[in-house]
């Protein structure tokens, strides 16, 4: 069995063993627990796979309080070659709140972290703003990218839209800035079409860069379609 048809066969084997579970939480009072199963196609992270362009499995689990904070976890398989990790697992506390009727703003603190590979960690600060439920704007800032002493900036706005047959379409550009020549500053961008069928949730992205992305990172950056499934409550 190959590396493909196992990511497949677990993603099945979590959705059936979840399922049960999930229902019955369905039946009950709003939880202010979260989780979520995924196996994607490779994972990629501002429009460079994290997987050396693999499938992997994903999960979170997050709290979420009356008052709005919340604190999670969240892991995923990455492939940086021989030697490097072979798992990420952020950590993040945040606290969401509307500021009007249509506006909502949602800040985030994330630590990012590879197991037996401590010197890759570091922290990154995210705010994302939701208008009208609809269109999103994102900026995010470490001082650190990489575990490198080095400041970076991402900034990007993104929307979705419903369409027929309750399909779902998105779509995201990002831009990425360096200070102090650790990389070039890119440009990332993302269109998709996902759908909820019950319990899953079915998803197909093209993902891509411009060229100083493709210089940054090879094929890693190259321009990929990329399928998800995932199960979640």
């Amino acid at each position: 069995m190959n590396h493909a048809t196992r990511c497949t066969a677990a993603v099945v084997l979590c959705a059936a063993l979840l399922a049960p579970f999930a229902a019955s939480a369905q039946d009950e009072a709003a939880s202010p627990f979260s989780w979520n199963v995924t196996g994607v196609s490779d994972y990629v992270f501002r429009g460079v796979s994290q997987t050396d362009e693999d499938p992997t499995i994903q999960a979170g689990f997050t709290y979420t309080s009356p008052v709005g904070l919340y604190a999670g976890v969240w892991g995923s398989g990455v492939d940086f070659g021989d030697g490097g990790p072979d798992a990420e697992v952020d950590y993040l506390i945040g606290y969401a709140f509307d500021v009007t009727d249509s506006v909502n703003l949602d800040l985030l603190l994330n630590r990012y972290t590879y197991p037996g590979s401590s010197e890759l960690a570091y922290n990154e600060f995210i705010t994302k703003t939701t208008f009208a439920k609809q269109y999103s704007l994102t900026v995010t800032y470490t001082n650190d990218v990489f575990n490198s002493g080095t400041d970076a900036w991402y900034y990007a706005v993104g929307g979705e839209w419903a369409l027929p047959q309750d399909f779902t379409l998105s779509a995201n550009v990002g831009r990425s800035t360096f200070e102090e020549g650790i990389s070039k500053d890119y440009t990332d961008w993302n269109v998709g079409v996902s759908r909820q069928f019950g319990l899953f949730n079915l998803g197909l992205g093209y993902y891509g860069t411009d060229g100083n992305g493709r210089d940054n990172s090879g094929k890693l950056a190259d321009s990929r379609v990329v399928f998800t499934v995932g199960i979640g409550q």
